[in-house]
């Protein structure tokens, strides 16, 4: 067998990091009351004993045999040293205890996949331009359309897209989870870049991605169409995800739709140009609002611009 010569790296960026909490874990400490006797806290302190180095290479061995290795097929060992110096590197920088976790919480199977996902995503996000991206479409519904959407809602949460001057939306309504939506559509409405929009409610789109051990379906909350200097029968299709609170979970979506979903649509070449951006701030002050949510949705659109040449030259080269 011929073995790679070419060195793993990765890029770790701030959806690599994983903090653990309570939020995720549990309780880090409980009091046990009997009926009679003193109290007793018990903690997560032992955990503290656990040596470095036995947890990187706990890591390490779960990393291999669960991302670098196909189904049926032995595990890559060749790659354990190189796997083992970025897992260091990313328990170093990465992994954020508090609230009276541990690092050697990583042990539970659970934990220790969601810190697998951060690994393997930094990985890859290192090699995009230089070893495509393939993607798999689902082979019973490989495209979809929002030509024959059709349904019905009891939520009075929606913005009607009918004012429009000209129309953005070919869908009457925006069903909308927060007010930030409403905000949203005002901006997309009436920005000139914009060409239409949609909110991805019941359409089907659909993103499948890892939480852990758990599979899961993320579903972004827009499309919109952008005009981005290509002419107009090259528009680009961003997806956008309006997040005021960022949980773990939001990373793993990101990162995925980041790292996998879009670099894989763009080197197929069937399906456009696409492109991702998430709003993640929330802002308490009312008066700043609106104009805080455009200036984002402008710097957002400037920020895809400037991006978009340079992944159009890789992908022609």
């Amino acid at each position: 067998m011929e073995l790679p010569t070419e060195r793993l790296e990765a890029e770790f960026n701030d959806d690599s990091i994983y903090e653990l909490s309570p939020d995720i874990v549990g309780p880090s400490i409980t009091k046990n009351s009997g009926i009679i006797g003193a109290d007793v806290d018990l903690s997560l302190k032992h955990l503290g004993d656990m040596r470095h180095s036995t947890l990187v290479l706990h890591l390490t061995k779960r990393l291999l045999y669960t991302k670098w290795r196909d189904a049926g097929e032995d595990p890559q060992l060749y790659l354990f040293g190189q796997l083992k110096r970025i897992t260091k590197d990313w328990l170093d920088t990465c992994l954020v205890c508090v609230g009276g976790t541990y690092p050697a919480q990583l042990m539970y199977q659970e934990l220790a996949d969601t810190a697998c996902e951060r690994i393997t995503s930094a990985i890859t996000r290192k090699t995009i331009g230089k070893s495509p991206i393939k993607v798999i479409l689902d082979p019973y519904n490989p495209e979809g359309s929002t030509n024959h959407v059709n349904f019905t809602t009891s939520k009075m949460d929606r913005w009607d897209t009918g004012h429009a001057n000209p129309p953005r939306c070919h869908v009457n309504w925006v069903i909308l989870d927060s007010d930030w939506e409403a905000e949203f559509c005002r901006v997309a409405e009436s920005h000139p870049r914009v060409r239409s929009y949609v909110k991805n409610h019941s359409l089907g789109f659909e993103v499948p991605y890892r939480y852990g051990s758990e599979n899961r379906k993320y579903r972004p909350d827009f499309i919109v169409r952008l005009e981005d200097g290509h002419g107009e029968d090259d528009l680009l299709n961003l997806i956008v995800e309006i997040k005021g609170y960022r949980r773990e979970d939001a990373k793993e979506k990101k990162s995925t739709i980041e790292t996998y979903w879009v670099p894989g649509v763009n080197n197929s070449g069937k399906h456009g140009r696409w492109a991702f951006a998430e709003f993640t701030s929330v802002y308490s002050i009312e008066s700043e609002f609106k104009t805080r949510v455009e200036g984002l949705f402008n710097g957002m659109i400037a920020d895809v611009l400037a991006a978009a040449p340079a992944q159009l030259t890789e992908k022609e080269a």
